[in-house]
Order: structure tokens, then sequence, then C-alpha cells
């Protein structure tokens, strides 16, 4: 009985494992390869280009919003058709001073803190543009982020546009650095591919935009407000499109430990969203969607994390038996984490070489969930949560 167990443990747990981290992007890239490329969809003239609000949530991000404001002034989009709103709620810092310099963005502010989706729902209730732009306050724009964002609303079945999240690339770097970024390369290789089949199940906070006649309020003690927006849009039957030439570059945060704080929060709203769109596992109702975000979105949440434990104890029950395959399949297990703990003692240590820290920041990306999972069950949680601290820039 043990044995019959542990033989589908180990096979079932492998093929959730290996279908989530690589065989959906495999699936998803032949898929949109059978569809075909999307016919490209050029820019607006300048008379053509609809009004858009950027809208900006800050809290005490005081030292980026200087910058953050001359990058976004700087953005090649008519000025007289680009409405720049700030919203700093909660902020102790001297956010309110830096952004008072600048007369020509409108800046809204209270000084309880209550999470950013009350300071963005606060502030939707003036947005009178048709299309709204949401970005965070530590990240750069590209000069041509919003027109390239704006020119997918001319197809009226667009509900909304992500845009792509970018690392700040350095020569060497620690094991936040190297393995996010190289994480967020293949996220975005999926959200691409996702976008070309069907659209992004997800859009990632640092830069996104949606019809602001489709903004629907999220509850205001939701954790992950981008994903849940974007994917109620979704499930309404509107496409979210992904553009990678509009992206939002940021730094890497500061270390392991910072990045853990980010990882944890976002696993722990990603159990209380899909609670809240469990609806959208029904492939009677939702086709093609149900397939993307169950395999994008609720297996990375759940088996996967699961199958990774229950796959390294029964391949070590199987090699006691001494059967060869089970013997390679631990061996091979015990090899990657022994390169994940190796990652784990240089964490701190700047490294050429990025794959070095892949094995470590998987393992913490996979432990943060079950943290977050706990996190959920205590309801301890909340939309008010600790920064994580971002690198700096020590290099020429």
């Amino acid at each position: 009985m043990m044995d019959t167990l542990a033989f589908y443990l180990f096979w079932l747990g492998s093929a959730v494992v290996l279908y989530t981290y690589i065989g959906y992007g495999i699936v998803v890239y032949g898929l949109a390869k059978l569809k075909g490329k999307p016919t490209p969809i050029q820019p607006l003239p300048d008379a053509d280009l609809p009004e858009v609000t950027l809208l900006i949530a800050a809290y005490n991000e005081a030292p980026y919003l200087e910058t953050k404001v001359h990058n976004t002034l700087s953005l090649d989009y008519p000025t007289d058709k680009l409405i720049v709103k700030f919203v700093t709620d909660g902020s102790s810092d001297n956010s309110r001073e830096v952004l008072g310099k600048f007369h020509n963005i409108a800046v809204y502010h209270q000084p309880e803190r209550r999470g950013k989706i009350h300071a963005v729902n606060r502030v939707m209730k003036y947005v009178t543009t048709p299309l709204v732009i949401f970005c965070d306050a530590n990240t750069d724009l590209n000069a041509q982020a919003v027109r390239n964002i704006v020119r997918h609303y001319q197809s009226p079945d667009v509900g909304g546009v992500a845009g792509e999240k970018r690392i700040f690339k350095k020569a060497k770097d620690n094991a936040s650095g190297g393995g996010e970024g190289l994480y967020w390369k293949y996220e975005s290789f999926l959200k691409k591919k996702d976008s070309e089949l069907h659209s992004v199940v997800g859009a990632a906070g640092e830069l996104f935009s949606v019809r602001t006649a489709l903004y629907e309020t999220p509850p205001e003690n939701m954790i992950i407000e981008d994903f849940y927006l974007s994917m109620r849009i979704v499930g309404q039957g509107h496409r979210f499109i992904y553009e990678p030439e509009a992206y939002a570059t940021e730094m890497a945060s500061a270390s392991v430990e910072e990045e853990w704080k980010r990882k944890v929060r976002i696993s722990s709203g990603a159990f209380q969203a899909m609670g809240m769109l469990m609806y959208l596992l029904n492939p009677f109702r939702y086709g093609i969607v149900s397939f993307q975000y169950f395999s994008h979105r609720v297996l990375r949440w759940t088996l996967a994390p699961l199958s990774l434990v229950l796959v390294f104890a029964s391949s070590l029950y199987l090699a006691g038996q001494g059967l060869l395959v089970y013997q390679l399949a631990l061996a091979a297990q015990v090899f990657f984490y022994a390169i994940a703990f190796l990652g784990y003692l240089n964490r701190d240590k700047e490294i050429s070489i990025k794959g070095f820290f892949v094995p470590y920041y998987f393992s913490v990306m996979n432990l943060a969930v079950f943290a977050g999972l706990g996190r959920f069950m205590r309801g301890s949680q909340t939309v008010l949560w600790e920064k994580a601290k971002r690198s700096v820039v020590n290099e020429p």
C-alpha cells in the first residue's frame, strides 16, 4: 500500500511541477503559434489620442518622488491629454512637500493610512478620462509607454493593458536581484504568450491600464487589488493585452529577506483573490480563460508548491527500496536544493553568474506560498503591509 501511494504521489506530483513551471510555457507557446501573430496595432496620431489619467499611489516614497515626477512629465504624450494624479494617503514623510514643488500635477492626501486600494478607490472618483493608467512611485516608465498602451484600446474588446515589469540590470547581483530579474523575464514571456493566445491572466501593479468605465471598486481589504481588478475585467468578457514596449523599471528588493515580505504578502493575497474568483474555474462558461487562469496562476499558488514536498518525500521513500530511477530523482533534487543552500549562504554577495541564485529564489518563492497560506488562514495579513526595501545602484 505504501509503495503504491508513494508511486502515485511521485509521478502525479512530478507532472504537476513540470507542467506548472515548464510545460505550460511550452503549451501556451505552441497554442499561440497555431493561432498566429496578431495584426500589429499602429500608434494613433496626436490628434486622435485619448485623454489619459496617470494615477500613482505613493506611501512614504519621498526619496523617489522628484525623480518620478520628472520621469512622468517627460513621457512622450501630449501634455494637454495627460492628467497626472498622485495620492499619498497615510504618508508620514515629506512626500507632500516634495510634490508641492510641481504645479502641473494633482496631489491627494489624507493623514490616515487605510491601504493602497482605499487611496486609489478614493481618487478614482475624480477621474474623468476614458482611460486610466496605474503605476508605482518607485518605477521609471519608458518614454513611449503611454502611447504604446493606449493604441490597444482601438480594439473594442480590450478592457485593459498590462505593461512589462523590468528589474534594473547590474553586471553583478545578489540573490534577490539575480533571482527576481530572471523570474520576471520568464513571467514576461508567459504574459506575452497568454496575451497572444487570448488574454493576460493578472496584471502587475507596477504598470497597467483599464478603461475607466470598467473600473470596479475592489473591496478595501483586497491585498492584491491589481490582480483582482484585472481578472474581474477578463471575467466580464474583455481581453487584457500585454504590451512589452510599455515598461516600468525598478530596483530589485534590497535582499531576499525584503523580497520574502513581498512574496508572502502576495501569496496571502492570492488565496484571498482565488476565493473571490473561484467562478473563473468554470470552463463551460469561461473557456480558454479558465485554462489560462488555472495553469498560470492557480497551480502555482496551490498544487505546485505542495507537489514539491510530496515528490521529495515519495522519492526519498522509493529510493530506499533500491529503485534506480527514484535514486536518480532524489539525487537530482538533493543537488538542486544544495545549490539553493549555497545561494542562501551567499545571498548578499554580488555574483556575475545570474543563474546561480535561481534554485534559491525558486525555493524561497515556493516557501512563501506556505507562509502566505498561514497568514491567510490566521487572517493576519492586512492591506497595511510593510514595504520591501529596494536596492540602490552602486555601479556606474
